[in-house]
């Protein structure tokens, strides 16, 4: 753990792309031929959230063809670095997220690219998914930041940063032009000496005593976090 007065910091490893194991979900490396069909289905398909695409740089994909290129750039990509989130229960693809702009001589990277299928959100597996990346970050390889950024406009990701422990810490003006359109970006962190009380949250709400036998939650993640 650093604070802002430590001067002996030393970098860090960049992730290793590999398998991350958790209870309701493991996170694996994309594969665009093998999570393509499930990937295809959950995000463009008749369940799919007319609403995924509105804030991200690309998408939505009228046709196969174009999506799988998109998801072959992806795979091929060491920065952002793509993961697929495979559903434990069903063995299937439901969605996908990244570490991106990962800087480890400083210490710093960043969680985004998430485009989670409709089942997945507001549940065990978006939260899971999320904790994965972030505990790998922070816990194994000993990253100081932890960053979200997303549209200033995008309610939805600005809820979930703040209900997952990040701290919103304000908004770049004309920042980007996505789409045609000029974005500002709001910038979320989880600094090294925040992540124990939430890793600790994190654990208690992903816990299988945290869920009664409807799946419904018992305990709030922000409860536990003590925010």
């Amino acid at each position: 753990m650093t604070d802002s007065h430590t001067l002996d910091w030393q970098p860090v490893t960049a992730p290793a792309h590999t398998i991350l194991e958790g209870r309701y979900v493991n996170l694996e490396p994309l594969d665009a031929k093998r999570h393509g069909d499930d990937l295809w289905l959950v995000l463009q398909g008749p369940d799919s959230d007319p609403l995924l695409w509105d804030y991200l740089p690309y998408g939505p994909f009228a046709e196969r063809p174009p999506f799988d290129a998109w998801l072959a750039a992806n795979q091929a990509s060491s920065d952002p670095q793509f993961y697929a989130v495979i559903d434990r229960q069903k063995r299937r693809t439901v969605g996908l997220l990244s570490f991106l702009r990962i800087t480890p001589k400083d210490g710093v990277i960043e969680i985004g690219h998430i485009a989670f299928s409709r089942t997945m959100q507001r549940s065990p597996a978006s939260t899971e998914a999320v904790f994965l990346l972030a505990d790998y970050a922070m816990s194994t390889l000993g990253y100081r930041r932890l960053e979200w950024k997303c549209n200033a406009r995008n309610a939805r990701s600005m809820r979930a940063a703040e209900r997952l422990g990040f701290r919103f810490e304000g908004t770049f003006r004309q920042h980007m032009v996505i789409k045609g359109e000029n974005r500002d970006t709001a910038w979320f962190s989880i600094l090294d000496s925040e992540w124990p009380r939430c890793r600790a949250a994190f654990q208690r709400w992903l816990a299988a005593e945290n869920f009664d036998k409807q799946g419904q939650q018992v305990g709030r993640l922000e409860d536990m976090r003590g925010a």
